[in-house]
């Protein structure tokens, strides 16, 4: 079996052990390790850390604003909405008013048109109604006087001989009323 051991070639050629694994060079390094962790613990607590820190509470400190003020938005546009809100409630029942009252506004109108025009309806039915009792007198007036032409006219075609036009009158007179009766 191969030998476990690690070997290298040196620069003159020759094999020897890997240098960190060498026991001749192995406080040194174990002294360089430690000189070069102390600096860069001292450089990195010194210098990179309170950067990092400072960036760290930059952003922090931008974040909360941001929050802040994402805050102080959001109750304005929440206060901005509840106005809106009130203010559409608002004309909602200022139109319900308005169109309550030009509905009742109308109504009035509609029956004051309404009542005049039954009024004129009414006198002119009136006036109609006289108008035809008048006729009707007229006519009723004008019926006896043709009725007794027309008496006069039939008495005559059927005896050849006309009769005496009170005569025809009277009887047509007394025809007439008893028939009304």
């Amino acid at each position: 079996m191969a030998e476990t051991t690690a070997h290298t070639e040196v620069p003159s050629g020759q094999k020897g052990v890997f240098p960190p694994f060498d026991k001749e060079t192995f406080p040194t390094q174990l002294a360089w390790l430690g000189i070069t962790f102390i600096l860069l613990y001292v450089m990195m607590s010194k210098v990179a850390l309170p950067r990092i820190g400072s960036i760290l509470d930059e952003r922090k400190t931008r974040i909360d604003t941001d929050i802040a003020e994402a805050a102080a938005f959001k109750r304005q546009s929440e206060a901005a909405i509840a106005a809106y809100e009130k203010a559409l409630a608002d004309a909602r029942g200022r139109a319900q008013t308005i169109a309550g009252e030009t509905r009742d506004r109308l109504n009035a109108e509609a029956d004051v048109r309404r009542k005049e025009l039954e009024a004129e309806l009414a006198g002119k039915l009136a006036a109609a109604e006289t108008l035809i009792a008048e006729t009707k007198t007229k006519a009723m007036a004008n019926v006896q006087a043709i009725a007794a032409d027309a008496a006069s006219a039939i008495v005559e075609k059927l005896i050849g001989k006309a009769p005496a036009s009170d005569a025809v009158r009277a009887a047509v007179a007394d025809a007439t009323e008893g028939g009304r009766a």
